[in-house]
């Protein structure tokens, strides 16, 4: 028997169906799952409709507005498409048509809340084609690649458009945050009519008192010449959280690019080197020096990260290791090694005021950008540079948008708790 109301007041709807049994346990379910489908798409149309007006003039801003007409609209659900018919408005002098019913419920496009929450959550994380596949496989819901797309984006285009208004709360701390490590890195995704271009990446990791990381905001935004739109979203996050912890030391974690140091400098009391790209260039001498004797190589590389992590002072003697080791190569492709070494000697003057990893490694403070090398994998490289993917900058700012409420702990509900006070519009 088909899904039908069997009951409903003012607040409350009661709905009935059978499901037959018929011995096969895949079979049963997939009846369950379609008599469930069913009963929701029933409960939906009162659901919906209790948002409508009786037809009576209203204002909106301030402006009257005038029925003009009552017509049916098929409405997007989690359980299924269902037509219903809703009052449209206008003013007396004409113009855009107004839905009190759509403004009410919070539409977004023709789809309701939660059926736009999962479309675009999914979105986030694959592609239109694996949504209708995964929707129509777990929820007998079928979707077309297009209209996933189409919602999704404008999902993540009300996120950018908001993104400067709407704050977002951080987690309650069970222990208090003793610092916080600021770094962004960039990364390379194919875009459809410039090639592989460089999106930017940033997180905000916070850290306790014992170096364990409780929390990490991300950020992200598509390939652009310098950088500034990323540069003012991650500066804005940044004044944001250090106006809620304005006593929290600071520290800019990141690699050797000028341009980061510049950026971080702004908005940190400390900056660090990247351990890691340091212990690498550690390895790129080794390798000038000792060629193919893979054991002095290892021992030298071993014993001079060692050092450069916990022994203080270990930058200026590495610095004179270098220059030693520079005078005494032989003359096997000379030219070549000795320009090796001569890069990784200006790489450590000129970052050695950023390598203080003994001060930093006892006082457990972050000395390795890895959340945000992480961040440039998870957020960027495995939704974007997917096989086959190419991107226009619009739908791939709008994924990214996703991306980020979705991975930063407890934003995506925040996200939409204020679509729901506040309504989609786009300004």
């Amino acid at each position: 028997m088909p899904a039908k109301i069997i009951e409903q007041d003012s607040n409350r709807i009661t709905i009935q169906f059978t499901v037959e049994l018929t011995g096969q346990m895949l079979d049963d379910e997939q009846a369950l799952q379609q008599s469930l489908n069913e009963a929701g798409q029933a409960a939906m149309i009162p659901m919906i409709k209790q948002f409508d007006t009786n037809g009576e003039p209203i204002r909106v801003n301030g402006v009257k507005h005038t029925m003009k007409s009552y017509a049916p609209q098929d409405y997007e659900t989690p359980y299924g498409p269902v037509q219903l018919e809703r009052y449209t408005y206008q003013t007396s002098k004409g113009g855009r048509n107004y839905v009190p019913l759509e403004n009410e419920a919070r539409m977004i496009l023709n789809s309701t809340p939660k059926y736009s929450q999962i479309v675009s959550g999914k979105y986030a994380r694959f592609g239109a084609d694996a949504i209708c596949e995964d929707l129509l496989e777990c929820n007998g819901r079928k979707l077309s690649r297009n209209y996933a797309k189409k919602l999704s984006d404008f999902v993540g285009t009300v996120a950018q458009c908001h993104e400067s208004e709407w704050e977002y709360d951080l987690p309650e701390f069970d222990i208090p945050v003793a610092s916080v490590g600021i770094g962004l890195d960039g990364t390379c995704m194919l875009m459809h009519n410039d090639g592989w271009r460089e999106a930017m990446s940033g997180s905000i990791a916070f850290y306790d008192s014992d170096g364990e990381r409780l929390h990490t905001i991300y950020c992200a935004a598509t390939p652009e010449y310098g950088k500034e739109k990323f540069k003012e979203k991650f500066s804005r996050e940044i004044k944001r959280v250090k106006k809620k912890l304005p006593e929290v030391l600071y520290v800019g974690v990141a690699d050797g690019a000028k341009d980061n140091w510049i950026f971080l400098k702004k908005h940190t009391k400390r900056q660090i080197l990247d351990f890691y790209h340091a212990r690498e260039y550690i390895s790129k001498a080794a390798t000038a020096i000792f060629g193919r004797d893979k054991k002095s190589k290892d021992i030298w590389v071993n014993d001079w990260s060692h050092r450069l992590k916990h022994k203080r002072g270990a930058v200026g003697r590495l610095l004179k290791e270098l220059e030693f080791q520079r005078a005494n190569l032989d003359n096997k492709n000379f030219i070549e090694r000795d320009e090796e070494i001569r890069q990784v000697i200006v790489y450590y003057t000129n970052n050695k005021n950023r390598m203080s990893y003994t001060s930093h490694a006892k006082q457990h403070l972050p000395i390795g950008s890895g959340v945000t090398e992480a961040a440039c994998k998870t957020v960027v490289k495995q939704r974007m540079c997917v096989s086959g993917s190419r991107w226009k900058n619009d739908g791939a700012s709008c994924v990214l948008a996703l991306r980020t409420l979705k991975l930063t702990k407890g934003r995506w509900n925040q996200f939409w708790g204020y679509v729901m006070r506040h309504g989609s519009t786009l300004y």
